[in-house]
Order: C-alpha cells, then structure tokens, then sequence
C-alpha cells in the first residue's frame, strides 16, 4: 500500500509537471485532470489505510485535509485553462 500511494503521489506532481510544459491550454487541463484523478486516488488509499488500521484517525485527518487543499488547487488551476481566452488582449492589438 505504501509503494501504491508513493506511486499516486508521484504522479501528481510528474502530470502538473508535464503540464506545464505543454504549449495549448487544452493539453494543459488534460495534465491537469490526470494529477486530480491521481489524488482522488491517493485520498482513497488513505481511507483505505485507515480502516485497515495501517494510519491513525488523526493521521487520516491530517492526510486528508491536504488531499482536499490538493484538489481544490487542482480543480482551479484546471478551470483556470478551460475559462482563459485562446488569445490575451495584447495579441489582438
């Protein structure tokens, strides 16, 4: 379980990473989306952990309050991409 969440938590970071990297918006949101599925799955892995008895519950709290920080981030970064113009208001002038 702990290599899984390692994993998850990884590819958080690597997806918001290669997002930025990417040239369209789109492309961007993308990335996006796959680094907040990758922490929906880390929060599961952390109720998992928990009813296993393998976390305390204040471990769990603890845990779960930045998963929810996390994607509340994510979730606006990724609305940030799909509501911004394909084009700023310098390039029509």
């Amino acid at each position: 379980m702990t290599s899984q969440m390692r994993r998850a938590a990884i590819s958080v970071v690597s997806n918001l990473a290669e997002g930025t990297s990417r040239i369209s918006k789109k492309e961007q949101a993308h990335f996006s989306v796959i680094a907040y599925s990758s922490t929906i799955e880390l929060l599961n892995d952390l109720i998992i952990a928990r009813e296993l008895g393998f976390i305390s519950d204040e471990l769990y709290e603890e845990g779960r309050m930045i998963i929810e920080y996390q994607t509340f981030l994510i979730s606006n970064l990724r609305r940030s991409l799909v509501h911004s113009p394909k084009h700023s208001k310098q390039a029509k002038e």
